[in-house]
């Protein structure tokens, strides 16, 4: 059997490092891309024992014949798109360049797929963020989109234009529409890691309050190690498609902290409201069916936000120096 070579955008974050072992355990060959001109950071390569097993490089993917090059020197079988600016709350901050980086690096991809091999299998990371302000619940495949943020405005253009490039090319190009995932290698600005932490921070009195915005909203949460098994199916599938990623639960954010607070012993009065971390828009409820997942891909998921909020804190406390 010839070993497959995997090329990773966004390999740093926490898909890709979990992606990234995925595709190792199934011996392919993984180059990684990072950002050029931001500092590297290896900790989620070098937590799950994997750093020196991939090639890393610096990377624009906003320099088109860089990846004509790249391309051709590695001639992946396989290409991730987990390369984005994607926090919400920072798109409203920078707009265009949110805008420029997400949806341009998905057109310079394809249209290199294009020409230089269009047999390469790409996977776009598109969000559930697109979606918006839906009126029926749960969300599926076919929901339209409302975007309400830059961040979503952006995903839902690069998602369109890989759905052009499916249709109009017949290039194999799926689209995993996630829905928040975390793990302990969550960046520490997002909510859950967020909450984790500084709940933990709490218990042993290096802090006092939990400043939060609104935490009456719903999400629906699952296990980033288990959303990127569902990544690599979507590749070993003989037509592309677009897949809901989800839990097909939602849970208020106010639920999850109480949780975790219960289960450090902390009391509810040290969650604390502040109106300036309130979004411009914000959506009140969200939760998808992740049924053609299952069906198509045979993706099993089964946990509860609870049973996944217990394996992020005892991994988080077992790593608490």
């Amino acid at each position: 059997m010839i070993n497959k070579t995997a090329i990773i955008s966004g390999i740093t974050g926490q898909d890709g490092a979990y992606l990234a072992q995925l595709l190792l355990n199934h011996d392919y060959t993984v180059i990684g891309l990072y950002r050029e001109k931001f500092p590297i950071n290896t900790f989620g390569l070098s937590y799950l024992e994997i750093k020196d097993r991939i090639t890393l490089l610096p990377f624009d993917l906003l320099d088109k014949e860089a990846i004509v090059d790249l391309f051709n020197m590695y001639q992946p079988s396989e290409f991730y798109n987990l390369a984005a600016q994607s926090s919400v709350y920072q798109s409203f901050k920078s707009p265009i360049a949110t805008f420029e980086f997400n949806t341009i690096s998905v057109f310079n991809l394809l249209e290199t797929i294009k020409v230089v091999d269009p047999n390469i299998r790409f996977y776009q990371a598109s969000s559930s963020e697109m979606f918006g302000r839906v009126n029926d619940l749960p969300i599926t495949e076919d929901s339209i989109l409302h975007p309400l943020s830059p961040y979503a405005i952006s995903k839902a253009a690069a998602h369109f234009t890989c759905i052009h490039y499916r249709e109009s090319y017949h290039m194999h190009v799926s689209c995993g529409i996630l829905f928040n995932h975390e793990s302990y290698l969550r960046q520490s600005n997002f909510f859950v890691k967020k909450i984790i932490s500084e709940s933990i921070r709490i218990s042993k009195r290096k802090q006092d309050t939990l400043w939060v915005g609104n935490i009456d909203i719903k999400r629906d949460f699952g296990f980033a190690p288990n959303y990127v098994q569902a990544m690599f199916l979507m590749m070993q599938q003989q037509n592309a498609s677009d897949y809901l990623i989800c839990s097909g639960q939602s849970t208020t954010l106010r639920a999850i902290i109480y949780y975790i607070f219960s289960k450090l012993g902390i009391p509810e009065t040290a969650c604390q409201v502040s109106n300036e971390l309130y979004r411009p828009s914000e959506i009140e409820d969200m939760f998808g069916d992740n049924t053609k997942a299952k069906l198509e891909l045979n993706w099993q998921y089964n946990l509860t936000i609870f049973e996944t909020l217990d394996l992020l804190l005892e991994e988080e406390l077992k790593n608490d120096i």
